[in-house]
């Protein structure tokens, strides 16, 4: 018998043996996945390094366009003032940006307060209604302990034979009593912790704005926008700026060197009246509600009005005079407006 297992082996060996090729297969199975893995993460990196080596491509290649027109005497002025231009189109952007960020954080607070207010309301109306349930339940306590203290008094002032006869149901009574108290003390302290629930109710987060006032929002966003427009309009420095955010370098031609100075002198003289001018809340909700008058929405849940209903901007003088011309800023994404929209 030895001999033979010498020669065959054991069932215990054969079994150690299989497990031991069971083992194998999987790792191998584990392995070839885990290489199928690395190659589909390495093809991966592959196309992100050709996609980025692309860009660096264009990159290169505007830089050294740029590095040509700045070496090109008669356009090393262009670019300057192409660039100035650009500027003041990415100031309009963020001051725009700002200005719907700021109203949007307002209109949510103020929405956020009433509601808030509300909330606050019913909550101590819930409060009220239970703490007079806590002050009946307690004038029930007290009129029950004055009931149990009265058939007390009226067992002990009772003769020896008058109470012999009648102590049991005057026994009864006084358990009814005191389990009647005991109820309504119980009531009463379920009552006052229904009233601690209720004062330690979290308050409700923002629920975000209805469609009344993002189209509000929208209203004031692009009556800024015409404010912006119509404040370079005069030197048609809006167009001039909407063209350099649009188009690349070295593509518009502003002319010699001192017509490129004359123009940058009035991006400079502007830009500096923009910022020194800010009291014109009234003229913006003035002209918010002329934009509105016109305005035209897809459908009743759309915040966003057609771009071709409010294409009309209202320029109002000091004395209050409106005079209207045509300008699709929205259409034409003036100061990337399309962008700071309520939606």
């Amino acid at each position: 018998m030895s001999a033979l297992t010498a020669i065959f082996g054991s069932a215990e060996d054969k079994s150690q043996d299989s497990d031991k090729l069971l083992q194998l297969y999987w790792n191998r199975a584990e392995l070839k996945k885990e290489f199928a893995s690395m190659r589909k993460e390495q093809f991966q990196l592959q196309d992100r390094i050709k996609q980025q080596e692309g860009a660096t491509a264009r990159l290169q290649q505007k830089l050294d366009h740029l590095e040509d027109l700045l070496l090109d005497p008669d356009w090393a002025h262009n670019v300057v003032t192409f660039f100035q231009l650009r500027g003041l189109a990415i100031r309009c952007e963020r001051k725009l940006a700002r200005f719907a960020e700021q109203l949007k954080q307002q209109r949510e607070q103020k929405q956020h307060s009433s509601l808030l207010v509300n909330w606050n309301e019913e909550r101590a109306r819930e409060v009220r209604v239970l703490e007079r349930k806590v002050l009946e339940q307690r004038d029930n306590v007290h009129m029950l302990e004055d009931r149990l203290q009265a058939e007390r008094h009226r067992l002990l002032s009772m003769s020896g034979l008058l109470r012999f006869f009648r102590r049991r149901s005057v026994t009864a009574a006084l358990d009814s009593l005191a389990e009647q108290i005991e109820a309504a003390r119980l009531g009463e302290a379920q009552i006052v912790a229904s009233i601690d629930e209720v004062n330690a109710r979290i308050p409700p987060e923002n629920q975000g704005l209805d469609v009344a006032s993002k189209r509000s929002i929208n209203l004031m966003i692009l009556a800024f926008a015409q404010q912006l427009y119509l404040h370079f309009a005069d030197d048609k420095l809006s167009a001039l700026a909407k063209e350099a955010s649009d188009k690349s370098v070295g593509a518009i031609n502003y002319g010699s060197r001192d017509e490129c100075e004359v123009l940058l002198n009035r991006v400079r003289k502007r830009r500096e009246a923009m910022e020194q001018s800010n009291d014109f809340a009234a003229v913006l909700q003035k002209r918010a509600r002329l934009i509105g008058e016109k305005a035209q929405f897809r459908n009743d849940t759309d915040a966003v009005p057609i771009a071709g209903s409010v294409s009309n901007v209202f320029n109002i003088d000091p004395n209050g005079l409106v005079r209207e011309s045509e300008a699709n800023l929205l259409g034409e994404n003036y100061w990337g407006i399309s962008k700071v929209l309520s939606r």
